[in-house]
């Protein structure tokens, strides 16, 4: 478990900073600046941060059982394995622009989050 917290954190990294950045090379001098102005952003870019805010939000959830697993000694490794591969493959999808096979990923996530929730009790 130990493992998958560590890659869900590495995703977090490649999802809330090295993802938006590559597609926000064209604004580097924006990116290097105080950022008191608006810029013009590509439509993947703005998926990319959409996405992102959403794993901000699933995240803590997803850490906060992975720990209580470790605390609680109970394996939930095939379940959070799911929940991260959904993860990516969410990201991918909403960058993609995959509306409908978005959503059914991300209820997919949801279903792992309640799953772990229920393996604890």
């Amino acid at each position: 478990m130990t493992t998958l917290i560590i890659y869900a954190l590495a995703l977090a990294l490649f999802q809330l900073w090295i993802l938006p950045a590559s597609f926000n090379i064209k604004n580097l001098v924006y990116l290097l600046s105080n950022r008191d102005g608006d810029v013009d952003t590509s439509i993947i870019y703005g998926r990319v941060t959409r996405a992102a805010a959403n794993y901000q939000e699933s995240l803590p959830a997803f850490l906060a059982l992975g720990l209580l697993s470790l605390h609680m000694e109970v394996d939930l490794t095939t379940t959070a394995t799911t929940w991260l591969a959904l993860r990516v493959a969410y990201v991918a999808s909403y960058s993609a622009g995959i509306i409908y096979l978005r959503t059914a990923i991300w209820l997919g996530s949801l279903g792992c989050l309640v799953s772990m929730a229920m393996q604890l009790l």
